[in-house]
Protein backbone atom coordinates (compact mmCIF):
# COMPACT_ATOMS: atom_id res chain seq x y z
CA UNK A 1 0.00 0.00 0.00
CA UNK A 2 1.16 3.40 -1.29
CA UNK A 3 0.93 6.06 1.56
CA UNK A 4 0.40 9.80 1.18
CA UNK A 5 2.31 11.86 4.14
CA UNK A 6 0.40 14.81 5.53
CA UNK A 7 1.41 17.18 8.06
CA UNK A 8 -1.29 19.51 9.64
CA UNK A 9 -0.76 23.29 10.32
CA UNK A 10 -2.16 22.94 13.87
CA UNK A 11 -1.95 26.19 16.05
CA UNK A 12 1.16 26.27 17.94
CA UNK A 13 1.81 28.36 20.81
CA UNK A 14 3.95 26.93 23.72
CA UNK A 15 4.80 28.74 26.96
CA UNK A 16 8.46 29.63 26.81
CA UNK A 17 8.01 29.26 30.51
CA UNK A 18 5.91 26.69 32.37
CA UNK A 19 7.28 27.49 36.00
CA UNK A 20 7.35 31.38 35.62
CA UNK A 21 3.65 31.30 34.49
CA UNK A 22 2.88 29.13 36.98
CA UNK A 23 4.19 31.87 39.50
CA UNK A 24 2.92 34.88 37.82
CA UNK A 25 -0.50 33.43 37.28
CA UNK A 26 -0.66 32.15 41.78
CA UNK A 27 0.93 35.57 42.82
CA UNK A 28 -2.09 37.28 40.72
CA UNK A 29 -4.89 34.65 42.43
CA UNK A 30 -7.51 35.51 44.55
CA UNK A 31 -9.29 32.98 46.71
CA UNK A 32 -11.17 31.55 49.08
CA UNK A 33 -9.60 30.09 52.07
CA UNK A 34 -11.21 27.42 54.23
CA UNK A 35 -12.86 29.98 56.69
CA UNK A 36 -14.76 31.53 53.55
CA UNK A 37 -12.63 35.00 54.13
CA UNK A 38 -11.49 35.97 50.63
CA UNK A 39 -8.01 37.14 50.44
CA UNK A 40 -5.50 37.86 48.13
CA UNK A 41 -3.83 33.95 47.57
CA UNK A 42 -0.33 35.78 48.58
CA UNK A 43 -1.67 34.96 52.45
CA UNK A 44 -2.19 30.88 51.88
CA UNK A 45 -2.46 28.54 54.88
CA UNK A 46 0.44 28.13 57.18
CA UNK A 47 0.14 24.13 56.96
CA UNK A 48 -0.79 21.20 54.80
CA UNK A 49 -2.46 22.42 51.48
CA UNK A 50 -2.82 19.23 49.08
CA UNK A 51 -1.95 19.73 45.21
CA UNK A 52 -4.62 16.54 43.40
CA UNK A 53 -2.45 15.07 40.27
CA UNK A 54 -4.41 12.91 37.90
CA UNK A 55 -3.31 10.37 35.39
CA UNK A 56 -2.95 12.25 32.03
CA UNK A 57 0.05 12.92 30.58
CA UNK A 58 0.02 16.14 30.20
CA UNK A 59 2.67 18.47 28.75
CA UNK A 60 5.51 19.58 31.28
CA UNK A 61 2.78 18.31 34.73
CA UNK A 62 6.06 18.02 36.20
CA UNK A 63 7.49 20.82 36.22
CA UNK A 64 4.13 22.98 36.77
CA UNK A 65 3.32 20.54 39.83
CA UNK A 66 6.65 21.26 41.43
CA UNK A 67 6.38 25.12 40.52
CA UNK A 68 3.18 24.98 42.42
CA UNK A 69 4.66 23.12 45.31
CA UNK A 70 7.43 25.58 45.42
CA UNK A 71 5.32 28.67 45.18
CA UNK A 72 3.05 27.10 48.11
CA UNK A 73 6.57 26.65 50.33
CA UNK A 74 7.96 30.01 49.81
CA UNK A 75 4.76 30.96 51.34
CA UNK A 76 4.68 29.27 54.56
CA UNK A 77 2.23 26.25 53.42
CA UNK A 78 3.64 22.57 53.75
CA UNK A 79 2.25 21.28 50.09
CA UNK A 80 1.82 17.56 49.42
CA UNK A 81 0.28 15.43 45.85
CA UNK A 82 -2.45 13.42 46.27
CA UNK A 83 -3.07 11.15 43.46
CA UNK A 84 -6.71 11.99 42.17
CA UNK A 85 -8.22 10.33 39.21
CA UNK A 86 -11.42 8.23 40.09
CA UNK A 87 -10.87 4.51 39.67
CA UNK A 88 -7.78 4.24 37.53
CA UNK A 89 -4.73 2.02 37.98
CA UNK A 90 -6.48 -0.68 40.10
CA UNK A 91 -8.78 1.74 42.03
CA UNK A 92 -6.22 1.24 45.04
CA UNK A 93 -3.73 3.56 46.60
CA UNK A 94 -0.51 1.73 45.48
CA UNK A 95 -1.35 2.30 41.69
CA UNK A 96 -2.37 5.07 41.88
CA UNK A 97 0.74 6.26 43.62
CA UNK A 98 2.95 4.22 40.98
CA UNK A 99 0.69 6.03 37.85
CA UNK A 100 1.60 9.46 39.34
CA UNK A 101 5.25 8.74 39.84
CA UNK A 102 5.15 6.75 36.40
CA UNK A 103 4.54 10.67 34.78
CA UNK A 104 7.72 11.92 36.47
CA UNK A 105 5.93 12.54 39.92
CA UNK A 106 8.28 11.16 43.11
CA UNK A 107 8.56 12.50 46.02
CA UNK A 108 11.81 13.10 45.66
CA UNK A 109 11.59 15.25 42.23
CA UNK A 110 8.97 17.10 43.31
CA UNK A 111 10.13 17.77 46.81
CA UNK A 112 6.83 16.63 48.69
CA UNK A 113 5.30 13.81 50.03
CA UNK A 114 2.71 11.60 48.14
CA UNK A 115 -0.20 10.95 50.55
CA UNK A 116 -2.43 8.05 48.77
CA UNK A 117 -5.07 6.28 49.82
CA UNK A 118 -8.94 5.36 48.74
CA UNK A 119 -10.28 6.16 51.82
CA UNK A 120 -12.97 9.35 51.26
CA UNK A 121 -15.60 11.59 53.42
CA UNK A 122 -18.68 12.15 52.60
CA UNK A 123 -19.86 15.37 51.62
CA UNK A 124 -23.41 15.03 50.91
CA UNK A 125 -25.68 13.39 48.71
CA UNK A 126 -26.87 14.10 45.03
CA UNK A 127 -30.14 12.65 43.49
CA UNK A 128 -27.34 10.04 41.54
CA UNK A 129 -25.61 9.09 45.04
CA UNK A 130 -23.17 10.63 47.64
CA UNK A 131 -20.62 13.26 47.18
CA UNK A 132 -16.92 11.91 48.71
CA UNK A 133 -13.53 13.74 49.15
CA UNK A 134 -10.01 12.06 49.70
CA UNK A 135 -9.68 12.33 53.37
CA UNK A 136 -6.43 13.99 52.76
CA UNK A 137 -7.47 16.78 50.97
CA UNK A 138 -10.67 17.12 53.39
CA UNK A 139 -8.29 17.05 56.11
CA UNK A 140 -5.44 19.50 54.87
CA UNK A 141 -5.52 23.27 55.12
CA UNK A 142 -6.65 24.04 51.36
CA UNK A 143 -6.49 22.52 48.21
CA UNK A 144 -4.84 23.84 44.76
CA UNK A 145 -6.84 22.10 42.03
CA UNK A 146 -4.57 21.61 38.60
CA UNK A 147 -6.03 20.29 35.34
CA UNK A 148 -6.57 20.80 32.01
CA UNK A 149 -9.52 21.82 29.97
CA UNK A 150 -10.69 19.88 27.30
CA UNK A 151 -13.67 18.59 25.56
CA UNK A 152 -15.00 15.08 27.41
CA UNK A 153 -15.24 11.57 25.57
CA UNK A 154 -19.04 11.05 27.26
CA UNK A 155 -21.22 14.39 27.08
CA UNK A 156 -21.33 17.67 25.94
CA UNK A 157 -21.90 20.47 28.19
CA UNK A 158 -21.12 23.90 29.26
CA UNK A 159 -18.15 22.38 31.47
CA UNK A 160 -16.84 19.33 30.55
CA UNK A 161 -12.91 18.35 31.65
CA UNK A 162 -11.21 20.69 33.25
CA UNK A 163 -10.77 21.70 37.30
CA UNK A 164 -14.75 20.62 38.22
CA UNK A 165 -14.38 17.16 37.26
CA UNK A 166 -10.88 16.77 38.46
CA UNK A 167 -12.39 18.04 42.18
CA UNK A 168 -15.60 15.64 41.24
CA UNK A 169 -14.26 12.15 39.98
CA UNK A 170 -10.62 12.89 40.68
CA UNK A 171 -10.86 14.03 44.38
CA UNK A 172 -13.85 11.54 45.06
CA UNK A 173 -12.04 8.33 44.02
CA UNK A 174 -14.16 5.89 43.29
CA UNK A 175 -16.86 6.24 44.86
CA UNK A 176 -17.72 10.07 43.58
CA UNK A 177 -16.59 8.22 40.07
CA UNK A 178 -19.49 5.90 40.64
CA UNK A 179 -21.94 8.47 41.73
CA UNK A 180 -21.49 10.93 38.28
CA UNK A 181 -21.00 7.74 36.20
CA UNK A 182 -24.35 6.22 37.43
CA UNK A 183 -26.07 9.34 36.47
CA UNK A 184 -27.89 9.03 32.62
CA UNK A 185 -24.97 10.33 29.82
CA UNK A 186 -27.14 13.22 29.14
CA UNK A 187 -27.60 14.28 32.28
CA UNK A 188 -24.14 13.81 33.34
CA UNK A 189 -23.27 18.05 32.40
CA UNK A 190 -25.69 18.97 34.81
CA UNK A 191 -24.28 16.59 37.35
CA UNK A 192 -20.91 18.12 37.37
CA UNK A 193 -22.02 21.49 38.20
CA UNK A 194 -24.33 19.99 40.85
CA UNK A 195 -21.46 17.84 42.20
CA UNK A 196 -18.72 20.67 42.06
CA UNK A 197 -21.09 22.75 43.65
CA UNK A 198 -20.73 20.46 46.65
CA UNK A 199 -17.14 20.64 46.71
CA UNK A 200 -16.68 24.00 46.25
CA UNK A 201 -19.18 24.76 49.50
CA UNK A 202 -16.70 22.50 51.78
CA UNK A 203 -14.63 25.41 51.61
CA UNK A 204 -11.54 23.12 51.51
CA UNK A 205 -10.63 24.74 47.36
CA UNK A 206 -8.49 27.20 47.86
CA UNK A 207 -8.41 27.84 44.04
CA UNK A 208 -7.46 26.22 40.59
CA UNK A 209 -4.88 26.21 38.16
CA UNK A 210 -6.42 25.78 34.64
CA UNK A 211 -4.08 23.91 31.70
CA UNK A 212 -5.58 24.79 28.11
CA UNK A 213 -2.85 22.99 25.47
CA UNK A 214 -2.23 23.84 21.65
CA UNK A 215 -2.25 21.85 18.68
CA UNK A 216 0.58 19.94 19.43
CA UNK A 217 -0.21 18.84 23.11
CA UNK A 218 1.92 21.61 24.21
CA UNK A 219 1.03 23.99 27.31
CA UNK A 220 0.25 27.00 25.88
CA UNK A 221 -2.24 28.81 28.54
CA UNK A 222 -2.29 29.07 32.32
CA UNK A 223 -5.03 30.34 34.19
CA UNK A 224 -4.81 30.93 37.84
CA UNK A 225 -8.21 31.00 38.38
CA UNK A 226 -10.53 31.62 42.13
CA UNK A 227 -12.60 29.30 43.50
CA UNK A 228 -15.77 31.37 43.72
CA UNK A 229 -14.97 31.92 39.86
CA UNK A 230 -14.14 28.31 38.90
CA UNK A 231 -18.17 26.89 37.64
CA UNK A 232 -18.52 30.57 36.11
CA UNK A 233 -14.82 30.69 34.12
CA UNK A 234 -14.50 27.48 32.73
CA UNK A 235 -16.92 27.15 30.18
CA UNK A 236 -15.48 30.44 28.78
CA UNK A 237 -11.74 28.01 29.04
CA UNK A 238 -13.43 25.15 27.02
CA UNK A 239 -14.60 27.54 24.09
CA UNK A 240 -10.73 29.07 23.67
CA UNK A 241 -9.62 25.23 24.11
CA UNK A 242 -11.61 24.36 21.16
CA UNK A 243 -9.58 26.93 18.77
CA UNK A 244 -6.17 24.44 19.75
CA UNK A 245 -8.15 21.21 19.38
CA UNK A 246 -6.66 19.48 17.10
CA UNK A 247 -9.66 16.76 14.58
CA UNK A 248 -8.93 15.10 11.61
CA UNK A 249 -8.77 16.72 8.12
CA UNK A 250 -11.16 14.14 6.46
CA UNK A 251 -14.77 13.48 8.30
CA UNK A 252 -15.34 10.49 5.85
CA UNK A 253 -13.30 7.81 6.17
CA UNK A 254 -13.49 4.08 5.49
CA UNK A 255 -10.43 2.74 7.59
CA UNK A 256 -8.33 4.48 10.64
CA UNK A 257 -5.63 3.44 11.96
CA UNK A 258 -4.55 4.40 15.04
CA UNK A 259 -0.52 3.60 16.49
CA UNK A 260 -0.94 3.86 19.94
CA UNK A 261 -4.48 3.75 22.45
CA UNK A 262 -3.83 4.64 26.26
CA UNK A 263 -5.45 7.03 29.18
CA UNK A 264 -2.56 8.91 28.90
CA UNK A 265 -4.21 10.23 25.30
CA UNK A 266 -7.96 10.28 26.63
CA UNK A 267 -9.85 9.15 29.54
CA UNK A 268 -11.15 6.61 27.08
CA UNK A 269 -7.95 5.37 25.37
CA UNK A 270 -8.96 7.20 21.75
CA UNK A 271 -10.79 10.63 22.28
CA UNK A 272 -14.34 10.07 21.01
CA UNK A 273 -14.25 13.96 19.21
CA UNK A 274 -11.52 12.85 17.50
CA UNK A 275 -13.30 9.44 15.97
CA UNK A 276 -16.45 10.35 15.96
CA UNK A 277 -17.48 7.60 17.76
CA UNK A 278 -18.60 7.45 21.88
CA UNK A 279 -20.19 4.24 21.99
CA UNK A 280 -22.11 4.68 24.53
CA UNK A 281 -25.74 2.70 24.06
CA UNK A 282 -29.29 4.67 24.02
CA UNK A 283 -27.62 8.22 23.53
CA UNK A 284 -26.91 10.00 20.60
CA UNK A 285 -23.62 9.83 19.25
CA UNK A 286 -21.58 12.34 17.41
CA UNK A 287 -22.41 12.90 13.88
CA UNK A 288 -18.60 13.88 12.32
CA UNK A 289 -16.26 12.46 11.39
CA UNK A 290 -18.04 9.36 9.97
CA UNK A 291 -15.11 6.46 9.99
CA UNK A 292 -16.67 2.74 9.13
CA UNK A 293 -13.52 0.67 10.62
CA UNK A 294 -10.96 1.29 13.39
CA UNK A 295 -8.41 -0.38 14.35
CA UNK A 296 -5.53 0.24 17.29
CA UNK A 297 -2.06 -1.59 17.33
CA UNK A 298 -0.52 -0.85 20.32
CA UNK A 299 -1.41 0.44 24.23
CA UNK A 300 1.06 2.82 25.26
CA UNK A 301 3.05 1.46 28.41
CA UNK A 302 2.68 4.27 30.61
CA UNK A 303 -1.34 3.32 30.52
CA UNK A 304 0.35 0.15 33.02
CA UNK A 305 -2.38 -2.21 31.44
CA UNK A 306 -5.40 0.17 31.39
CA UNK A 307 -6.91 -0.52 28.31
CA UNK A 308 -10.67 1.49 28.53
CA UNK A 309 -11.84 2.51 24.84
CA UNK A 310 -9.90 -0.99 23.55
CA UNK A 311 -14.10 -1.86 22.33
CA UNK A 312 -14.43 1.50 20.18
CA UNK A 313 -11.70 -0.48 18.14
CA UNK A 314 -13.02 -3.40 15.73
CA UNK A 315 -9.70 -4.75 14.84
CA UNK A 316 -6.95 -4.82 17.51
CA UNK A 317 -2.75 -6.65 17.31
CA UNK A 318 -2.24 -9.45 19.70
CA UNK A 319 0.34 -7.38 21.61
CA UNK A 320 -2.51 -4.93 22.00
CA UNK A 321 -4.15 -7.51 23.77
CA UNK A 322 -1.43 -9.15 25.53
CA UNK A 323 -0.65 -5.74 27.50
CA UNK A 324 -3.93 -5.40 28.75
CA UNK A 325 -4.67 -5.68 32.79
CA UNK A 326 -8.08 -7.41 32.10
CA UNK A 327 -8.39 -6.12 36.31
CA UNK A 328 -7.39 -2.30 35.76
CA UNK A 329 -9.69 -2.19 32.66
CA UNK A 330 -12.82 -3.83 33.94
CA UNK A 331 -12.72 -1.81 36.92
CA UNK A 332 -12.49 1.25 35.45
CA UNK A 333 -14.60 0.77 32.24
CA UNK A 334 -17.36 -0.88 35.00
CA UNK A 335 -17.22 2.41 37.30
CA UNK A 336 -18.19 4.57 34.17
CA UNK A 337 -20.57 1.86 33.23
CA UNK A 338 -20.25 1.77 29.39
CA UNK A 339 -19.50 -1.60 29.34
CA UNK A 340 -19.00 -1.63 25.59
CA UNK A 341 -15.49 0.05 25.97
CA UNK A 342 -13.76 -3.30 27.48
CA UNK A 343 -15.16 -5.51 24.66
CA UNK A 344 -11.99 -7.38 23.17
CA UNK A 345 -12.11 -6.60 19.04
CA UNK A 346 -11.33 -9.23 16.52
CA UNK A 347 -7.56 -10.16 17.07
CA UNK A 348 -5.23 -10.01 14.52
CA UNK A 349 -1.78 -11.45 14.74
CA UNK A 350 0.22 -8.25 14.00
CA UNK A 351 0.00 -5.32 12.11
CA UNK A 352 0.95 -6.47 8.91
CA UNK A 353 -1.93 -9.16 9.40
CA UNK A 354 -4.41 -6.89 10.08
CA UNK A 355 -3.67 -4.16 7.36
CA UNK A 356 -3.89 -7.26 4.73
CA UNK A 357 -7.17 -8.49 6.62
CA UNK A 358 -8.97 -4.97 6.33
CA UNK A 359 -7.68 -4.41 3.00
CA UNK A 360 -9.29 -7.61 1.26
CA UNK A 361 -12.49 -7.50 2.96
CA UNK A 362 -12.94 -3.41 2.99
CA UNK A 363 -10.29 -2.10 0.42
CA UNK A 364 -7.66 0.36 -0.04
CA UNK A 365 -9.15 3.49 -0.10
CA UNK A 366 -10.32 6.25 2.32
CA UNK A 367 -7.49 5.09 4.49
CA UNK A 368 -6.01 7.33 7.09
CA UNK A 369 -3.13 6.29 9.69
CA UNK A 370 -2.89 8.30 13.32
CA UNK A 371 0.32 8.10 16.01
CA UNK A 372 -2.55 8.41 18.45
CA UNK A 373 -5.83 10.48 18.96
CA UNK A 374 -3.67 13.21 20.72
CA UNK A 375 -1.11 13.87 18.37
CA UNK A 376 -2.47 14.75 14.78
CA UNK A 377 0.23 17.05 13.52
CA UNK A 378 1.55 14.03 11.52
CA UNK A 379 -0.54 11.44 9.67
CA UNK A 380 -0.45 8.83 6.71
CA UNK A 381 -3.27 8.91 4.12
CA UNK A 382 -4.30 6.33 1.48
CA UNK A 383 -3.71 8.35 -2.20
CA UNK A 384 -7.37 8.54 -3.16
CA UNK A 385 -7.40 11.21 -0.39
CA UNK A 386 -4.78 13.16 -1.98
CA UNK A 387 -7.15 15.98 -4.13
CA UNK A 388 -9.45 16.74 -0.36
CA UNK A 389 -6.09 16.82 1.86
CA UNK A 390 -4.64 19.21 -0.65
CA UNK A 391 -7.39 20.85 -0.80
CA UNK A 392 -7.28 21.38 3.09
CA UNK A 393 -6.21 24.84 4.38
CA UNK A 394 -4.47 23.06 7.38
CA UNK A 395 -3.13 20.06 5.38
CA UNK A 396 0.60 20.20 3.48
CA UNK A 397 0.87 16.80 1.08
CA UNK A 398 4.81 15.40 0.21
CA UNK A 399 4.31 15.49 -3.59
CA UNK A 400 5.71 11.75 -3.26
CA UNK A 401 4.13 9.04 -1.78
CA UNK A 402 5.65 6.41 0.65
CA UNK A 403 5.40 2.54 0.60
CA UNK A 404 3.91 1.21 3.82
CA UNK A 405 6.46 -1.56 4.63
CA UNK A 406 6.41 -4.37 7.68
CA UNK A 407 9.66 -5.11 10.02
CA UNK A 408 8.86 -8.11 12.19
CA UNK A 409 5.30 -8.20 11.55
CA UNK A 410 4.58 -4.19 12.26
CA UNK A 411 4.72 -0.51 10.87
CA UNK A 412 7.05 1.78 12.01
CA UNK A 413 5.52 4.95 10.56
CA UNK A 414 5.46 6.57 13.94
CA UNK A 415 7.79 6.14 17.04
CA UNK A 416 6.75 4.46 19.43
Amino acid sequence: MKLLSVRQSLISRPLEDVAAEVKRQLDALAAVVPNGIEQEFGQVPQGPVAIPVGSRGMDQIPTLVRAVGEWLRQRGAEPFMVPAMGSHNGATAQGQQQMIESLGMTEAAMGMPIRSSMECVKLATVSSGDVWMDRHCYESDGVLVINRVKLHTCFSGPVQSGLTKMMVVGMGKIQSAQTFHSCPTPQMKEMLLEMGQVILDSGKILGGLAILEDGFDRTAELHGVAASEILECEPKLLERHRTYFPSLPVDELDVLVVDEIGKTYSGTGMDTNVIGYRGVKGYEDLERPNIGIIAALSLAEVSQGNAIGVGLADFITRRLREAIDEHKTFLNVYTTGDMARAKIPATLTDDQELVEKIVSRYGDQRWMFIPNTLHLGQLYASLDLREELEAHPLCEVAPEPIELTFKSGQQQLFAR
